[in-house]
């Protein structure tokens, strides 16, 4: 049964209301003045509040900043109520941040399908979507309702890649976000020595593209390549900013789920500016085998060119094979039939990744 605590210092219009929404199953909190109603809001945390603007000793605005600042309560969908028609008002309470307001008197349907409305929105800004397909299509589905969008989980289709070809190439014209659903797909750019550096490797449940369509990119910044087969996802770009740019709650929720590991990604920059290629090679290594792409008991791995290898490490071919060959006659690691490789000591390899 969901919360509503009802504000309103008018005794009829608090009774009435109050009856309304418990005819319909809500279990309503009521509060005689702003003070009390703030009060009440940290004690019972509501699901949503409906909140007269013209009271005495606390405002309905007064209430808003102060539930708005504290933790248990900022997130409550929040809705004013008001005697008056001015504009000014309205456009005060939804400047503050406000959900929605209601012009009393108000009518029984336009009371519930506000607070219906409120309920169901913030009941996607909390929920978490699984990164697969289908949690992508209920993101999608969810997101196009919030924003009074056509449905944008229409139309999508999985697309198949073979080994080795290019999902999108550096310097082309960026106009979708890609999500892998099976395989491992490689992203590199190319330096002026015709060389290609390795930015990225990644499995199923990743996004790929999206810095390139951000700000004033137009084109792709890396390419990416199949190792194996895939499987991939598209979502066009219009969609793309349509999620990121038509509104704030929906743009974070987008942004977590797109953002892939940043930290991660910067972490990486480090280690190619700092670290040691024995450092680099082992936690390659270790990154490689937290994707399931080396060969163990739970995976059948994948058979990794050297050259992408090297590509990982910001190092020559030559020299990421020499240092696998070093790693192999200490026993860190093994090389099975199709060049996949096996890893023996992992503490071992932790160690030399973090002190070389």
């Amino acid at each position: 049964m969901k919360k509503v605590l009802l504000i309103e210092d008018n005794q009829d219009v608090r009774e009435n209301t109050a009856e309304i929404l418990e005819l319909e199953n809500y279990k309503v909190i009521t509060a005689e003045n702003g003070k009390t109603g703030v009060s009440k809001a940290y004690k019972f945390v509501p699901d949503i509040i409906l909140c007269d603007i013209m009271m005495p000793e606390l405002d309905g605005y007064g209430v808003f900043e102060r539930v708005s600042k504290n933790t248990k309560t900022s997130a409550i969908p929040f809705i004013f109520l008001t005697a008056k028609s001015e504009k000014s008002d309205m456009r005060k309470g939804m400047n503050l941040g406000a959900d929605d307001y209601l012009t009393k008197p108000f009518e029984e349907e336009e009371l519930l399908g506000a607070i219906k409305s409120r309920l169901k929105k913030n009941s996607f800004l909390k929920r978490k979507f699984s990164k697969s397909i289908k949690g992508i299509n209920e993101f999608l589905k969810e997101a196009s309702e919030y924003l009074n969008l056509e449905d944008l989980s229409k139309d999508r289709s999985l697309q198949k890649y073979k080994d080795k070809e290019t999902i999108f190439t550096e310097g082309k014209i960026a106009h979708r976000l890609f999500f892998v659903h099976s395989g491992t797909v490689k992203t590199y750019r190319s330096t002026e020595s015709g060389k290609e550096f390795v930015t990225g490797i990644f499995r199923p449940g990743d996004f790929i593209g999206q810095l390139s369509l951000l700000g004033d990119n137009k084109t792709y910044i890396e390419t990416a390549t199949v190792l194996g087969e895939a499987e991939v996802y598209e979502v066009p770009k219009v969609d793309f900013i349509k999620l990121l740019y038509g509104n704030k709650e929906v743009s974070n929720k987008f942004i977590g789920m797109i953002s892939n590991n940043m930290i991660h990604l910067q972490q990486q920059l480090v280690d190619m500016a700092f670290a040691t290629v024995r450092q680099r090679t082992a936690k390659a290594l270790l990154e490689l085998d937290t994707k399931g792409m080396m060969k163990d008991e739970r995976h059948v791995g994948i058979s990794i060119p050297r050259e992408d290898f090297a590509g990982i490490i910001g190092t020559a071919t030559e020299t990421a094979i020499r240092m696998l060959t070093e790693f192999r006659n200490e026993g860190l690691i093994g090389v099975e039939k199709g060049r996949k490789l096996v890893l023996f000591d992992k503490e071992s390899l932790k160690e030399i990744a973090e002190f070389g």
